[in-house]
């Protein structure tokens, strides 16, 4: 009968070890549970974000139509001062949009748009324009003083992509 009691305290142990164990294992996947179950949500509110970026690149990345230049002309002639002498500038200019409506607003507002480019023209220093970066910097003037005229006429300024000086003569 000794032996008895020690069994009993052995099934005591047994059954207490047990429930322990279980309390951890509860503990383990109800943690297993909330960490996959946050992962998840992490996971699909990166990807949603990515399925945004991915529509908004796609819709940055459709095919542009073909460039569409429209010529101001006749050539703009300016006199300008350059050492002392009485100088001349004659510049042929071209406009890239790709959109329709814009080559529109630039014809429909050539005058201004003349008008403009002939002050930015003539207001420039010989020393300056006859470097490339002045040239460039005068070609971006020229781009920026268009997209102005373009938005002021009811048109959408940023679609006026390029200014091209396709002659180039000074005197």
């Amino acid at each position: 009968m000794a032996d008895v009691p020690v069994l009993n305290a052995a099934a005591e142990d047994a059954d207490a070890a047990p429930s322990k164990g279980k309390k951890w294992l509860i503990i383990g996947v109800v943690a297993f549970l909330v960490l996959a179950g946050g992962g998840a949500a992490a996971w699909f509110l990166m990807d949603q974000g990515n399925a945004h970026g991915k529509k908004e690149a796609t819709k940055a990345k459709e095919p542009l139509g073909p460039p569409l230049y429209v010529a101001l002309d006749p050539p703009f002639v300016v006199n300008f001062e350059g050492e002392q002498l009485v100088r001349f500038l004659q510049i042929t200019v071209q406009v890239m949009t790709r959109d329709p409506a814009t080559v529109e607003v630039l014809k429909g507002n050539d005058p201004v748009v003349r008008n403009d480019l002939l002050l930015l023209f003539a207001n420039q220093k010989y020393d300056v324009v006859a470097t490339r970066p002045g040239k460039e910097k005068l070609r971006a003037d020229a781009l920026t003083a268009i997209r102005q005229v373009v938005a002021s006429g009811g048109g959408k300024g940023d679609r006026v992509e390029q200014v091209y000086f396709t002659s180039f003569v000074m005197q």
